[in-house]
């Protein structure tokens, strides 16, 4: 394999057999091939794409290149969740202990920040002691124990992604859909499930901006899942502003044990419930949507989910009682509306990236998160607003950069005359 020949190959718009795709990428896992040339073909295949062949190819070389889970001694139905990345989405970190508390098992990989959406990995480190790196035995006790237990992508789950995976949010390809598809679908093969309920993102604040991306990157997960017998549930959902009440880090593990106490607000409720009951239908537990919709609220009513939220975070290692004393910002500012009027538009990739400033994502890989940091978003589209009432609280512990996030956010919430079209939370 030569690496510049196959990058001029795919750069002026050919296909890459099966092969040249094992080699190139396989290349990259042993150094063969070097980030330079990685990133010149991500590139390539950004603004070129690929076939079904080669993404199902690309498909099994990330998960080939490592540990595939099996589950052979639970008898319980196995499945996942998973987003396509947005602002202040928190499904999972809710999803996870309602889901568990009704039988099913979750083995949930999930990712750090990438781009301007914040990671869960990231949010949940927020809890001290949290491990979120433990041997893949270790992880499948976890399971088992708990029903459900959440780990970042280690070096034996398909080390071939989690390589490029750093790689894409530096060269700008993040958006590419068959990196998307090869990223998201590998691992989730690679947790051993035999379901999944995906959330497909819509709108300014995530990669699909339009109902027409957004539904070509469902019928690729789709198809992807047909081809590796996971049954492959699509929902999608609205992300023109950022999902419930607070986006950062700390701030919404702790939003998500108030929607476990049953005090979440709607439109985080509502896209939580509708993933729920696809998982719930899939694995049998419910016969009907109102029937798994039901089941998850009485499981919320009754605590049942908090205490599996509770017994999961201590399996893992964290301690709660010490989570509010260690994530205390130290410093926070108002953001008050530049004339009254009605919020007609939030510009969610533009807080997406006041929150990356504040320290809720890496932009390189040696930063270290502010888990202190993040946002509450007192008003949103379609409110009234006052110039002398707040519309937004940021916080975090580094004075510097709220100054600096303070100065731009306000430029993100557009304050009109006339009610915005009330969009769907669920399309």
């Amino acid at each position: 394999m030569i690496p510049a020949n196959l990058i001029s190959k795919k750069r002026d718009g050919h296909h890459l057999n099966k092969d040249e795709i094992n080699s190139f990428f396989n290349g990259y896992l042993s150094q063969v091939v070097t980030d330079a040339q990685m990133s010149a073909m991500l590139m390539a295949i950004y603004f070129n794409g690929m076939n079904d062949d080669e993404t199902f190819s690309l498909v099994n070389v990330m998960l080939n290149s490592g540990t595939i889970l099996k589950f052979p001694q639970s008898n319980s139905y196995i499945c996942d969740k998973h987003s396509t990345g947005g602002v202040g989405d928190k499904v999972s970190l809710i999803l996870a202990p309602i889901v568990a508390a009704a039988g099913i098992k979750i083995p949930m990989i999930a990712g750090r920040g990438l781009g301007f959406t914040g990671g869960t990995v990231d949010k949940l480190e927020s809890i001290p002691g949290f491990d979120v790196s433990p041997d893949l035995d270790i992880f499948k006790q976890w399971v088992e124990k708990s029903g459900y237990a959440i780990m970042s992508q280690s070096n034996e789950i398909c080390p071939a992604d989690k390589k490029i995976y750093d790689l894409r949010s530096k060269t700008g390809t993040v958006s590419s859909i068959p990196l998307i598809c090869g990223s998201i679908m590998s691992k989730k093969i690679a947790e051993g499930i035999s379901g999944l309920a995906l959330d497909i993102k819509i709108g300014n604040g995530t990669f699909m901006k339009t109902k027409e991306e957004a539904i070509k990157l469902g019928s690729w997960m789709e198809k992807i899942g047909k081809a590796f017998n996971i049954k492959t549930d699509l929902t999608y959902t609205n992300m023109d502003q950022p999902l419930g009440r607070f986006a950062g880090l700390s701030c919404e593990i702790k939003e998500a044990i108030e929607c476990l106490k049953g005090n979440g607000p709607d439109d985080l409720m509502t896209v939580t419930l509708e993933l729920g009951s696809k998982l719930l239908l899939q694995s049998g537990a419910a016969t009907s949507r109102s029937d798994a919709i039901n089941l998850q609220t009485e499981i919320i009513n009754t605590g049942r989910g908090l205490k599996s939220f509770e017994n999961s975070v201590e399996t893992q290692g964290g301690r709660l009682d010490k989570f509010d004393s260690e994530n205390k910002p130290k410093h926070e500012a108002f953001i008050y509306p530049e004339k009254p009027g009605i919020i007609t538009n939030m510009n969610t990739e533009s807080i997406g990236w006041s929150l990356v400033e504040l320290g809720c994502v890496m932009k390189n890989n040696n930063d270290i998160l502010d888990h202190t940091a993040g946002m509450e978003f007192l008003r949103k589209t379609g409110d009234q607003v006052k110039h002398n009432e707040p519309i937004c609280r940021i916080f975090c512990s580094n004075e510097k950069k709220l100054d600096t996030v303070s100065r731009s956010l306000s430029s993100a919430i557009i304050i009109g005359e006339d009610h915005p079209r009330n969009n769907p939370i669920i399309y």
